[in-house]
Order: C-alpha cells, then structure tokens, then sequence
C-alpha cells in the first residue's frame, strides 16, 4: 500500500521519515521492489546534530534542498512516513 502511494509523488520534492535518526529529502524518482529512489538527496543523521527532524525539514522547505548524494535508494522497511516538501508548513 506504501509503494502505490509513493508512486504518486514521483518527479516531486519529497521527505521520507524513517524509524531511525536518518531522514531523506529529495526528488522521487521511482519506487523500486521494496525501496524508493531518491535523486540530489540529502541523506541526514539527525543525531549528528542538535537540530531535530521537524526543525530539519522546516529549513529545507525555507532555504531548500542540501543535497549531499546525488541519488540515494532507502528501504521502504524503516520508511514510517512521507510528504511532499512543499506541504510543510511555515510557521
């Protein structure tokens, strides 16, 4: 149910939240056999840093993507949510 859900966002901006300190922020480029494909990706461990996931991903939606891959693959198994980056409010 996940994967035909995510299909619909490919070609757009999108975050993957997974059950870990890493999230994904990039352009969906295709949904594989049990993983989602991620092109100019930032891949991101949050406990490198002080700053929290929301706290992350809000500043990627005001000042933009830090792509530091130029695609990344990400296990639909440790996905626990997804958005569009462009749904993410300002506050």
């Amino acid at each position: 149910m996940m994967q035909a859900e995510l299909e619909t966002f490919i070609g757009q901006e999108i975050i993957l939240d997974t059950d870990s300190t890493w999230i994904y922020i990039g352009t969906l480029e295709r949904v594989a056999v049990g993983c989602a494909v991620l092109k100019e990706a930032d891949a991101h461990d949050c406990s490198d840093s002080l700053t929290s996931k929301e706290v992350y991903v809000y500043e990627a939606r005001t000042t933009g993507i830090r792509a530091n891959r130029e695609s990344v693959h990400v296990s639909l198994d440790h996905v626990i949510s997804f958005s569009r980056l462009k749904d993410v409010k300002r506050f």
